[in-house]
């Protein structure tokens, strides 16, 4: 790759050569400006600014060559400047409820058999090697089996992707789904990755309100308004995150027609699949594949309570193949030979998994959770500022609303959650991460003593920051 005289790429198309081989030379990445330097004689350095990069000589020159980042928020983001904000001379311990990570607490550990089944796949030296870009066939096909218990038809290992976790799931679903103009409905509140994945494909993101008065149920009224020719899919998170929802058969059957009537897909989102502790039973979406072409999104993360694992799995449930043509099928497995899955001996474990977890270990999960989101919304109620419109029905967090105007030096949802960082170390996540302004996600997938202290202290801030202490000093 050549400059010319003012320090210009003669030849664009050729940077990407020109990086690779400037690897061979010092790298300097700081943190947001990414430093190239070369080793070849003309072109001493390549540094990306934010939005251009540079090409040097004897002075810095923009070329035409922009990489725009998304400026969405994400959820690990946000709780990383939190806990940088933390007040280092607090003796109080640091309590995070911010996170959908359960393993934090001790009372939620996966079972013996399935850390024995990884042991026991990793030293067979069976699965040391590469496995099928999609997934290995014992893998794929166990799951399609899981997942076929709870639908009026049967999957085939044909139907399922494995992915590393639920993330890459969501990315490959809108990555296949991306086209010029095409837009997604996505719930709001909702899981923001989906915004994410979408601003790095162009695909558009027209977000529909959850109603919190109807048990986050999705309106439909507002999707219809929404849908135009360029609409591809819906997206529907059930159990829900961030509002530990759980939608009734009948709820998801009006999604369905109503996908259906548009001429849609709907990515079922079931990365909590079965964690419902409450009165309504978890019904998988791809019980209506039949009715509209579903694309299943899971993992294990959630139930067996081992996240770091990154096992997920993509599932066309599809039975009437109006999304699984030829064509679909072959851009799928096309675009799985560029994404790097879970380990192989990871993948190799999971057939025993699904098939020999006991259902007592799943119990005793629902029955924590069950208990822990009581504490949650018990304790909720004691503090003025904060209303749980709805008690969750399952997954591991809820959305609580935060009443500002009761507290006299608070503005809004970010502003309490780093004020309330910083005086009690208690992590909770802004609303507006997810979609709402001036709420909090609280997630309760925690031990009982220390979402209780945590939540006292959230009272004892709020009681601080409240009118009426201010009064009462005032008073005395």
């Amino acid at each position: 790759m050549q400059c010319n005289e003012d320090g210009e790429l003669e030849d664009a198309s050729s940077l990407t050569h020109f990086i690779f081989r400037s690897l061979k030379a010092k790298l300097v990445i700081p943190s947001l400006n990414i430093c190239i330097v070369s080793i070849t004689p003309k072109l001493h350095r390549v540094t990306l600014y934010s939005n251009s990069i540079y090409c040097c000589k004897d002075k810095y020159t923009p070329i035409n060559f922009k990489m725009q980042t998304p400026t969405n928020i994400t959820i690990k983001g946000i709780l990383g400047i939190l806990m940088s904000c933390l007040d280092e001379m607090n003796k109080n311990r640091v309590i995070s409820l911010g996170m959908g990570d359960p393993t934090a607490y001790s009372c939620f550990t996966t079972t013996d058999l399935v850390q024995d089944s990884v042991v026991q796949t990793l030293e067979s030296h069976k699965f040391n090697g590469y496995s099928p870009t999609i997934g290995l066939p014992q893998t794929r096909k166990a799951i399609s089996e899981y997942l076929s218990k709870d639908l009026p038809y049967k999957l085939t290992p044909d139907d399922v992707y494995i992915t590393a976790g639920c993330t890459q799931a969501i990315e490959v679903a809108i990555s296949i789904l991306a086209k010029p103009n095409a837009n997604i409905l996505v719930p709001k509140p909702g899981f923001p990755i989906y915004e994410l994945c979408a601003a790095f494909r162009n695909v558009e993101i027209r977000h529909f309100n959850l109603i919190p008065e109807k048990g986050w149920e999705v309106d439909l009224d507002e999707v219809n308004a929404l849908v135009d020719q360029n609409t591809v899919a819906i997206v529907i998170i059930n159990p829900g995150n961030p509002c530990g929802n759980v939608y009734t058969y009948q709820h998801l059957k009006k999604i369905a027609e109503t996908a259906k009537k548009h001429k849609i897909l709907v990515i079922a989102d079931e990365v909590y699949g079965h964690l419902a502790f409450g009165e309504n039973p978890f019904v998988p979406m791809g019980v209506f594949g039949s009715m509209v072409p579903i694309l299943t999104l899971g993992s294990l993360s959630k139930r067996w309570i081992v996240p770091g694992w990154r096992l997920g799995w993509f599932v066309t449930t599809d039975p009437n193949g109006i999304f699984k043509n030829a064509k679909n099928i072959e851009r799928l497995k096309k675009y799985f030979d560029i994404c790097g899955g879970p380990a192989t001996f990871i993948q190799a474990a999971v057939p025993r998994i699904l098939e020999d977890t006991k259902e007592v270990f799943f119990t005793k999960t629902l029955s924590i959770l069950k208990n822990t989101s009581d504490i949650c919304v018990r304790k909720i109620q004691e503090i003025p500022c904060l209303t749980c419109p709805q008690k969750p029905q399952g997954a591991m967090a809820v959305m609580v609303k935060l009443n500002v105007s009761l507290l006299k030096d608070i503005s809004d949802d970010i502003d309490f959650c780093f004020k309330l960082a910083k005086e009690e170390s208690v992590i909770l996540l802004p609303g507006l991460t997810v979609g709402l302004k001036n709420w909090v996600r609280v997630t309760f997938a925690a031990d009982p003593s220390s979402l209780e202290e945590a939540l006292d202290r959230v009272k004892s801030f709020c009681q601080k920051h409240s009118h009426q202490h201010k009064v009462h000093i005032d008073l005395v």
